[in-house]
């Protein structure tokens, strides 16, 4: 029987993101995987394909014919109103899974007529998985978590990442160094989900960037359903779903959301 309620959703795609997981430490201790550049200069590893691979083959046995969106495998975009999609990042942070570091992280959403609905960020190198169904609140390991309290942008600790056209970096550094100057300080860890998580359970006040959809799916349903402001600096096209919508991101402790918006906002007007 096809498991249909929110909670037997997530706890199917915990299992899921969680043997993913497990083929991903697998990869790196064998160290047999390839590397190759997509598009010209984003990293992608054979692991990156399987672990894909082997999370459609899991999804498809359990939801046949639902619709998905993958990094690797089916990075369609045009399904976004399907009335069942499911969202994954196989590898999120495969510059950091290639070069031994730890905040890699797999990513799985589920998705009803462009609603997100259920969220799963699985970190096999740190041990945490992070969970969320809409309405029941987020977690990490089965213990509940909330955004922090933060009201003062001295006291907020922000993450962001770049794109990999280098040539598309110049125009951030302005905000960058508007955060630098008003923020505790930055964070630049290379993965847009745990980034997201880590606002949702409060080790970071506010996290901004544009990402691929996989990339936020479902780290964004964990911080909104953890208490964060879960918004955009600009305004969503129509064509597209709001939770699904990954640029221009603005995740933040809901104290500190106008303020940093405000100062991100300076900072683009800047000439």
């Amino acid at each position: 029987m096809m498991p249909n309620t929110l909670t037997q959703r997530l706890q199917t795609a915990i299992t899921i993101a969680e043997e993913a997981g497990r083929m991903i430490v697998k990869a790196r201790e064998e160290q047999t995987f390839g590397q190759r550049l997509k598009s010209g200069d984003e990293l992608v590893t054979d692991a990156d394909v399987a672990v894909d691979q082997l999370i459609r083959e899991r999804l498809e046995a359990y939801f046949p014919g639902e619709a998905r969106l993958s990094e690797e495998l089916s990075p369609d975009q045009q399904q976004f109103n399907a009335p069942a999609l499911w969202v994954v990042d196989p590898i999120d942070g495969t510059v950091n899974f290639a070069n031994g570091l730890r905040h890699v992280a797999v990513s799985i959403a589920w998705f009803e007529n462009g609603v997100s609905q259920v969220g799963v960020v699985h970190a096999p190198f740190l041990g945490e998985t992070f969970a969320a169904a809409k309405g029941q609140g987020a977690s990490l390991n089965g213990a509940t978590i909330q955004a922090s309290s933060a009201t003062e942008l001295s006291h907020t600790l922000v993450a962001t990442g770049f794109p990999y056209q280098k040539a598309d970096r110049e125009a951030l550094l302005k905000r960058l160094s508007a955060v630098l100057g008003q923020c505790q300080d930055v964070r630049r860890n290379g993965s847009a989900a745990l980034d997201l998580c880590d606002v949702a359970c409060g080790r970071l006040g506010a996290y901004y960037e544009s990402v691929s959809p996989w990339d936020s799916a479902a780290g964004w349903l964990i911080a909104h359903e953890a208490g964060a402001s879960a918004g955009h600096l600009y305004s969503v096209p129509d064509d597209i779903p709001h939770d699904l919508y990954s640029r221009h991101l603005l995740v933040t402790a809901p104290g500190v959301f106008e303020a940093m918006k405000a100062l991100l906002y300076k900072a683009d007007s800047e000439v």
